[in-house]
């Protein structure tokens, strides 16, 4: 019997929002909200076609849709009023379906994972709790990279994290902007329907999976290769 390497083990990088929770309308209405205050009329389905792109790009994404034209500190303003409206609507954010316990079957298995948000860790944090984790639960936000999606950034970050190759991680996000920041992290990727975007758009963008949500990802782990032990 040949003595031949053993793969590498695979390891998951999660985004958070449409992703494990179930927040993307939240920050639709909290971006509509801050929009709106500076005199911004915009639509929400336009808003939602951004969301899960960095706060940066979002804001001048929506501005040139808009031919307006905002100061930095007009931005980070926008920015900050956004978390504050999102924090206002918490209460009503909830895991989504099976993603408690997706992440609980994935450490029982001893299969490593992070989430990787584009949101600030002012309001990634209070994820946390929803999802039963711990505060130190790996977790890597825009706080902590030079850029967010659709750059690879937070994806780089999140397998540093858990010290593994990109290249050997698979990336879940409900988002074409998390599919191309994994395709430019080497990563694979795998798309949830729990965010809003269509089966066509995840897959055209390079997932190579498309699952409902959490739980029918977790029903269908054995698509992904993730063992049981030895089998």
């Amino acid at each position: 019997m040949h003595d031949f390497p053993e793969a590498p083990a695979p390891a998951f990088l999660f985004d958070l929002d449409g992703t494990l929770i179930d927040s993307v309308y939240q920050h639709v209405i909290a971006w509509r909200q801050a929009l709106s205050g500076m005199g911004i009329d915009l639509a929400v389905w336009r808003i939602h076609r951004r969301i899960g792109m960095s706060g940066g790009l979002f804001v001048n994404a929506l501005l040139r849709e808009t031919g307006l034209k905002l100061t930095q500190a007009q931005i980070d303003e926008l920015q900050t009023t956004h978390a504050d409206a999102y924090e206002q609507q918490v209460e009503s954010v909830r895991p989504l379906p099976g993603a408690p316990e997706l992440l609980a079957e994935l450490s029982s298995r001893g299969v490593p994972w992070a989430i990787a948000t584009s949101g600030y860790a002012r309001t990634a944090r209070l994820a946390l709790g929803m999802l039963g984790l711990p505060e130190d639960a790996p977790l890597v936000t825009r706080d902590l990279v030079r850029r967010a999606k659709p750059d690879p950034d937070l994806f780089l970050a999140g397998a540093a994290l858990l010290r593994a190759d990109p290249a050997h991680a698979m990336v879940v996000g409900d988002s074409i902007w998390d599919l191309l920041a994994a395709r430019r992290a080497g990563s694979l990727g795998i798309g949830l329907l729990s965010g809003g975007y269509g089966r066509d758009e995840l897959e055209r963008t390079g997932a190579f999976r498309v699952y409902a949500d959490p739980a029918d990802m977790l029903d269908r782990l054995d698509e992904l290769g993730v063992r049981h032990g030895d089998y």
